[in-house]
């Protein structure tokens, strides 16, 4: 490693740690935002106690499967231990990687959950100042997790780059940190989503439908989970998914660059990853800094504004980097395809999840017909809205290959110069990761803040206004799933061809150049790895479903057995810990089998036709996942600012037949939205990396190749 490479790490590194620094000041600010009501401390204390109580339960679960993951790692990966000239080293740095990448992202979802829970009491008791400081407080606490899940994927892929450029010089390890982190991501996202939906769909069916109570109300046994569930779910497992997709572009932009380097003799492509990304970073901290609320009171422009802020720094300092540096100005090109559609792809979102546009408002005005034309219209509208961001995955995939291949020409490598380039445009998607999750943030902690401020009673104009911030969370948050997705897609697509470049590294010949999809091997891939989405989709939901019935169960139960519980007589209080039992437990459940039936199948398809089949089944895998996880995220977020809509007193307000068939339509876009939808994102790239470790094996060993 040469002194400019190894100069530009360090540099990464003190951003990482800045950025560690910042997240503490934020974190300093939030923790000392008056909080006086004794209510809201009580109730605050109790959603604190069930996340925290459930992220220890599935994290002691999940250190099963990391132990199991580390041994077979370390016999196996990079290849069979036993294998002639291989080198232990090489095994434990592979080993290592996989463990510090679960520990990382396990990390993020805990940072997460520390700060949600206390910037939820923090912004209900700003409210009473008024929206504006109430914004900052769920905000900067949002902010928090955007700049601990950046920072640590930054701070960890550095030093372990480190580590390989003066010990191993195998960068394949790279893969194994990101599978740590998309392993554990992926059964962190399947549990919280499990649960938060199991919490919110027993709470809108049994207090909402059947009792006609507000959604928050202190009577309803299950409120608490619900709360409980926004932290798990849309903090913890979406921290993690986001923290798995930054992970892997990076890791597969830095495999593919250090290919591309050693052939060429050059290592400016590793160092363009590191700047990019350092870069991306520092622009999110700028934009987290200058998000603030202006005169007009209106939170969801605030928090694109920063997006917007975020996007533009990010392109005029790499610029600046580039011309400096003196790097390639096609690879630079590429990035900014990448940022571009991801911004595109938001507003394709934006636009059919949005209250304020014609497809949520349709869909509420077709629920006056009952809850039939509520689900036929999302559906519709949500398979509509696939198509642009499909589209734009697309054709920023093709740009950015088109963009790079002729920087291969001289040395006959455009192919691998072009993948180089979908990967970058994946690393300039993701460049503003710090923002996107900072937003993401924001939606549970002022959803908490809503239902602190009905339980707390701090009056109808503080709800109005926490009800204003949850309006734009809910939006921000459709936006950021439809982000995370856009950018996941690119990402398994330059994974697809970090796999390709592993193959024939492994082989070291040319074994793979295409996919031929007449070739019935690769053909049989791709119809199994297509289906792989839908299945996965269906064995979480069930499990919403199976663990939701049983909680309507038990909130029934209290409501007949409790007395004075239903009137709201004062001093009683419903069981709420019963319920946040059911979902914990039941989240844990029914976690593990879409996640191993995931990773199985995909070892499966490996072992019998190889690596020609396992590339027809990631690409068959990508293009339905993608598809699959837009349309259920899309229509879900749709559904629920439908239901918001109605209850904001159009077409017929609360109470009205269309509420409740937009009640029904939230409750089965729940799942759809916070649980399957974002959760395939973290699946396919997975299976990615399953194949992308697993590749020498599936050459040595298969049944039809």
């Amino acid at each position: 490693m040469d002194l400019k490479t190894l100069v530009i790490i360090l540099a990464t590194v003190f951003v990482a740690v800045l950025s560690f620094v910042f997240a503490f000041w934020l974190y300093l600010w939030v923790k000392k935002q008056p909080a006086k009501n004794k209510k809201i401390a009580h109730i605050g204390k109790l959603i604190k106690q069930g996340a925290n109580a459930f992220l220890k339960k599935e994290y002691m679960s999940l250190l099963k499967f990391a132990g199991a993951g580390a041994v077979l790692i370390f016999v196996f990966l990079p290849k069979p231990l036993w294998s002639e000239g291989e080198k232990l080293l090489n095994h434990v740095v592979m080993t290592a990687a996989f463990i510090f990448g679960m520990i990382f992202s396990a990390a993020a979802g805990k940072i997460g959950i520390m700060v949600a829970t206390i910037a939820n009491q923090k912004t209900a008791e700003a409210a009473k100042s008024g929206i504006s400081k109430s914004f900052l407080a769920g905000f900067r606490g949002g902010a928090v997790m955007g700049m601990a899940v950046v920072g640590s994927s930054l701070f960890g892929i550095a030093l372990l780059t480190l580590v390989i450029g003066y010990l191993t010089k195998d960068y394949s390890a790279l893969i194994g940190f990101s599978f740590g982190a998309s392993g554990w991501a992926l059964f962190a996202k399947a549990g919280g989503g499990i649960y938060t939906k199991t919490a919110d769909i027993s709470a809108d069916l049994v207090g909402k439908v059947e009792l006609g109570i507000p959604e928050d109300d202190p009577r309803n046994p299950a409120v608490i989970a619900d709360n409980v569930g926004d932290n798990v779910g849309d903090v913890a497992g979406m921290g993690a998914d986001l923290f798995d997709s930054n992970v892997a572009s990076i890791a597969a932009a830095l495999v593919m660059a250090a290919s591309l380097g050693s052939k060429l003799g050059e290592s400016a492509f590793l160092e363009m990853v590191f700047v990019y990304v350092a870069l991306g970073l520092l622009s999110s901290m700028l934009g987290v800094m200058f998000a603030r609320m202006g005169r007009d009171g209106n939170p969801t422009r605030a928090l694109n504004i920063g997006t917007y802020l975020t996007t533009g720094l990010f392109a005029v300092l790499t610029a600046v980097a580039t011309f400096f540096l003196e790097f390639e100005w096609r690879v630079w090109g590429a990035s900014v395809v990448g940022l571009l559609v991801g911004v595109i792809i938001g507003l394709t979102t934006d636009y059919f999840t949005n209250d304020l546009r014609k497809p949520v408002r349709m869909v509420a005005k077709a629920s006056k017909s009952g809850p039939a034309f509520t689900i036929l219209s999302g559906v519709s509208y949500g398979f509509l809205s696939v198509l642009p961001a499909m589209i734009g995955i697309a054709i920023s995939a093709l740009a950015a290959f088109m963009l790079c291949k002729p920087l291969g020409t001289a040395s006959g490598l455009e192919v691998e110069a072009g993948m180089f380039g979908v990967a970058m445009a994946a690393v300039g998607m993701l460049s503003i990761v710090g923002m996107i999750v900072s937003n993401d943030a924001y939606g549970p902690i002022v959803d908490n803040a809503r239902g602190l401020a009905e339980m707390g009673g701090l009056g109808e104009d503080v709800i109005e206004t926490t009800d204003k911030l949850d309006s734009a969370g809910n939006t921000v948050k459709a936006v950021t799933k439809g982000f995370s997705i856009g950018a996941a897609g690119l990402t398994v697509i330059s994974l697809l061809f970090a796999f390709v470049i592993e193959v024939n590294d492994s082989a070291g010949a040319i074994i793979i150049q295409h996919f031929d999809i007449m070739n019935p091997i690769v053909f049989f891939g791709m119809i199994v790895g297509a289906a792989v989405p839908a299945v996965f989709s269906a064995l979480l939901m069930l499990g919403v479903d199976r663990n939701a019935q049983r909680m309507v169960e038990e909130i029934h139960r209290q409501f007949e057995e409790i007395p004075g519980l239903k009137e709201g007589k004062e001093g009683v209080e419903p069981e709420y810990d019963k319920c946040i039992m059911i979902a914990t437990t039941g989240a844990l459940r029914e976690l593990l089998p879409a996640g191993l039936f995931a990773i199985a199948i995909t070892l499966v398809v490996g072992f019998v036709g190889g690596v020609t089949a396992i590339g027809g089944f990631l690409a068959g895998n990508i293009v339905s996942g993608l598809l699959i996880s837009l349309f259920m995220s899309n229509s879900g977020g749709l559904w629920d600012n439908s239901k918001k809509y109605i209850e904001a007193g159009n077409c017929g307000g609360k109470g009205s037949e269309a509420h409740k068939a937009g009640v029904v339509g939230d409750t089965v876009g729940d799942p759809f939205k916070d649980t399957a939808g974002p959760s395939i994102n973290t699946q396919i790239t997975v299976v990615s990396l399953v194949a992308t470790l697993f590749a020498e094996l599936f050459l040595i060993i298969s049944l039809f190749s």
